[in-house]
């Protein structure tokens, strides 16, 4: 089949081309650097020639709300309409666990309108929403800092190794379209603050993790269900001190 992935240069998507094309795929990694801009539209018709399934893992180069929005929903709208005028057989998006349980987070607003257009497109799709990637955990500490503390949300968090969302996502791409929403996750659930500070001992950082149940996640106030999947989630098999110890191997080479 060909296949089309948008944001197929980034973290997600070069893994994700890699998978398909080791199956055997024809697969175009797109994005503006390879001609096809969902936002512009340059290229995007003659990407769209002759494809099968269309995976939409790109992400907004800015999170300031309205701008993210704005590209959520021009770039949703702009391939949606080059699937229908191409015939395009599945519409795969990647999203995120917890999408619509946290209104005060503006990215996830923007998410929510992004699942929303698909959903009412008419095309066969599949939506998986995947927690947060064991890559991103630095940021997400950073974003608690205050002075020379962190200050972070005990709430539960189930976090995965992008390798793992990867190869789910391959599966789902290849699999009759779901029309609905899928869930992955890591294998492990555990508090925030705890992540914390496995991810602070494991990066010799001596900086000391208050538990703090006011801590806002990106703008959004947590509880333990707003970043764990629901029931019979898909789930990765990396854990995250083993992908913690080689990222600091490969780090120090």
């Amino acid at each position: 089949m060909k296949i089309v992935v948008i944001g197929g240069t980034g973290l997600i998507g070069s893994k994700l081309v890699k998978h398909l094309r080791e199956r055997g795929h024809d697969v175009l990694a797109a994005s503006p650097s390879t001609g096809v801009n969902s936002i512009t539209r340059e290229g995007l018709a003659q990407a769209m020639d002759g494809t099968d399934i269309v995976v939409d893992v790109a992400n907004a180069p800015v999170w300031e709300d309205q701008a993210v929005l704005d590209f959520f929903e021009t770039s949703t709208r702009n391939l949606l309409a080059a699937e229908a005028a191409a015939g395009v057989r599945h519409h795969v998006a990647l999203s995120i666990v917890g999408t619509e349980r946290l209104p005060d987070s503006g990215y996830f607003r923007a998410k929510v309108a992004q699942e929303n257009l698909i959903k009412a497109s008419g095309i066969p799709y599949t939506i998986l929403r995947a927690t947060q990637f064991f890559e991103f955990v630095g940021g997400i500490a950073e974003s608690f800092a205050v002075g020379t503390e962190l200050h972070v949300s005990p709430a539960l968090i189930q976090p995965i190794a992008s390798d793992d969302v990867a190869a789910v996502l391959a599966d789902v791409t290849l699999e009759a379209p779901a029309n609905g929403t899928v869930e992955v996750a890591g294998p492990e659930a555990l508090p925030i603050d705890e992540l914390i500070r496995r991810f602070l001992r494991g990066t010799q950082d001596t900086r000391k993790v208050v538990p703090d149940v006011h801590a806002r996640y990106f703008g959004a106030l947590l509880d333990d269900q707003s970043l764990t999947p629901g029931k019979n989630p898909r789930l990765g098999g990396i854990h995250f001190e083993d992908w913690l110890a080689q990222s600091v191997a490969q780090a120090g080479r």
